[in-house]
C-alpha cells in the first residue's frame, strides 16, 4: 500500500513552510533515516529524514514550492514489493486515512493558532450593514464630498463592501441622493466613527504606479508581524531605564582579552575567546533575574511561571529578519562560554541553521542596537519573556562624583516589561540589579 509523505511540523508554532529542495528524485530508494529534503520554516533551513522504507514513486510538492501546510501530502513512496507505477497514479489517497493518527498527534500545534485571522474579518461586515458607520476609500470619500453625494447610500464593490472610487463615480451619474443638512447635524454631537483600515488596494492607489516594487511576505516576516502585533496588543507594557557606567566594565573586559591563551586551529594559533561588551550583559541580566527570581516568571491565564534558571534570548538580525537564539542556564556560565556560545548561536542563526529548541523559549531577552550609534530605544515584549532590556551605546557624557565633574562612558539600558507578571516596584529592582553588576563587572567572575 503506498505511503504518504506529508510536511512535518518542525517545531510547535509551525503552520506552514516552503519546500525548499528535494535531496532524492522519483525512482530512488530510500531507507529509514536518510535525509530526502530540506524544509525552510519561519527561522530555520531544516532536513527531512524519511520514516519508511521503499522506493519515492512520485513526488506531489515540487521544490521550491512556498506556503506548503503541515500535514499537506507532499510525496508518495511505494512500499517494499509494490508496483512503482500504481502508487503514482493515484493510489495514495486511498491511504490517506492512515496518515490521520499522525495528523491528529501534530494538529494542535500547528492549527492551535489558525482560527485568529477569522475574529479579525467579523466585525467589518456587520457594521457596514447596519449602517453604523460606511467603510470608503479616502479618494472614495473626498470625491463623494465635492459630488455632495451622501455615503451611506452607495453599495461599496470593494472588500468587505468598502466603497471606492468606481462606486462613487456610478452613484454620481446615476444621480444618488445628495447629502442634507439635517443629517449631518443631526450627527455633530455622536462620536466620531473609528476609520477602518485601509485595504491593500486601497493603500497601493496612494502611490504613483511604476514608483514601487512589491516585496512579497515570506515566512518569518508574517510571523515577526504576527506574535508582535499580538504582543503589542495583549501585553500591558511599562519601560524603565537605567544609566549605567562602563568604564569599570571596558577596563576589565580589556585586560581579560589581553590574557586569552591561544589555541591551535586550521587558520593557525588564534584567541581561545574575545569577550564584548554583549557577553557581559547577557550575563549581568542572566544574574539579575537569578537574585530577582519573581522577575524571571512568565504568565498563563492560570498562574506565574517562575522559571529556575536564567534562560536569556539574544536579538540577532539576520537579512531581512530577526531572530533571538537563546544561552540556557546563562547565570551558570563563565563570560568565556557565554561568548563563544553566542559568536556560534549568532553565525547560525545568520545562515538560517538554528534548531527550533535554540530559539525557542527563554525568560528574558537582550536587544542591543548600540553598535548603530543609537543612544536608547524600546523594544516590544516577545512572550513567553515577560520582560526585554534595551541596550543603547555607550557615549562619553559628564557626570558628578563625589561634587565633582567627571567625564564617564554611559549606556543607556530600557526595560520593558509585562505588569501583569512584574509590578513597577519590582520591575526597578531588576533594573538596579543589572546595574550593579554592569559597574562592578568583577562581580559577575566570583
Amino acid at each position: 500500500m503506498p505511503i504518504n509523505i506529508t510536511m512535518p511540523a518542525l517545531s510547535p508554532t509551525m503552520e506552514e513552510g516552503n519546500l525548499a529542495k528535494w535531496l532524492v528524485k522519483e525512482g530512488d530508494t530510500v531507507s529509514s533515516g536518510d535525509v530526502i529534503a530540506e524544509i525552510e520554516t519561519d527561522k530555520a533551513t531544516m532536513e527531512v529524514e524519511a520514516v519508511d522504507e521503499g522506493t519515492v514513486a512520485k513526488i506531489v510538492v515540487p521544490a521550491g514550492t512556498q506556503g506548503v501546510k503541515v500535514n499537506a501530502l507532499i510525496a508518495i513512496l511505494a512500499a517494499e514489493g509494490e508496483d512503482v507505477a500504481a502508487a503514482a497514479a493515484g493510489e495514495a489517497p486511498k491511504a490517506a486515512p492512515a496518515a490521520a493518527p499522525a495528523t491528529k498527534a501534530e494538529a494542535p500545534a500547528a492549527a492551535a493558532p489558525a482560527p485568529a485571522p477569522a475574529p479579525a474579518a467579523a466585525p467589518s461586515a456587520p457594521s457596514a450593514e447596519k449602517g453604523e458607520r460606511v467603510f470608503a476609500s479616502p479618494l472614495a470619500r473626498r470625491l463623494a464630498k465635492e459630488a455632495g453625494v451622501e455615503l451611506s447610500a452607495i453599495s461599496g464593490s470593494g472588500p468587505h463592501g468598502r466603497v471606492v472610487k468606481s462606486d462613487v463615480e456610478k452613484a454620481v451619474a446615476g444621480g444618488a441622493p445628495k447629502a442634507g443638512a439635517a443629517p449631518a447635524a443631526a450627527s455633530a454631537g455622536a462620536p466620531a466613527p473609528v476609520a477602518a483600515p485601509l485595504s491593500d488596494d486601497a493603500v497601493l492607489k496612494l502611490f504613483e504606479e511604476g514608483s514601487y516594487e512589491l516585496l512579497p511576505h515570506d515566512g518569518m516576516r508574517r510571523v515577526i508581524a504576527s506574535r508582535l502585533t499580538e504582543s503589542h496588543q495583549t501585553v500591558p507594557s511599562y519601560f524603565l531605564s537605567m544609566d549605567c557606567e562602563l568604564d569599570a566594565l571596558n577596563a576589565l573586559r580589556g585586560e581579560i582579552n589581553r590574557g586569552v591563551p591561544m589555541k591551535k586551529t586550521e587558520k593557525g594559533e588564534v584567541p581561545a575567546f574575545k569577550l564584548s561588551v554583549n557577553d557581559f550583559i547577557i550575563k549581568a541580566l542572566a544574574l539579575a533575574l537569578r537574585d530577582v527570581p519573581l522577575a524571571n516568571a512568565s504568565w498563563t491565564s492560570s498562574a506565574r511561571v517562575v522559571h529556575k534558571h536564567s534562560d536569556v534570548g539574544v536579538a540577532v538580525a539576520i537579512p531581512d529578519g530577526l531572530i533571538t537564539p537563546i544561552i540556557r542556564k546563562a547565570e551558570l556560565k563563565p563570560l568565556s562560554v557565554i561568548s563563544n556560545e553566542m559568536k556560534d548561536l549568532g553565525r547560525r542563526a545568520r545562515d538560517k541553521k538554528l534548531k527550533p529548541e535554540e530559539y525557542q523559549g527563554g525568560t528574558s531577552a537582550v536587544s542591543n542596537l548600540g553598535m548603530f550609534g543609537v543612544s536608547n530605544f524600546t523594544s516590544i515584549i516577545n512572550p513567553p519573556h515577560a520582560s526585554i532590556v534595551s541596550i543603547g551605546a555607550g557615549i562619553e557624557k559628564p557626570v558628578v562624583k563625589n561634587g565633582e565633574i567627571k567625564v564617564a562612558t554611559v549606556m543607556t539600558a530600557t526595560f520593558a516589561f509585562d505588569h501583569r507578571v512584574i509590578d513597577g516596584a519590582l520591575g526597578a529592582e531588576l533594573g538596579s540589579a543589572f546595574k550593579r553588576y554592569i559597574e562592578n563587572p568583577m562581580s559577575m567572575l566570583v
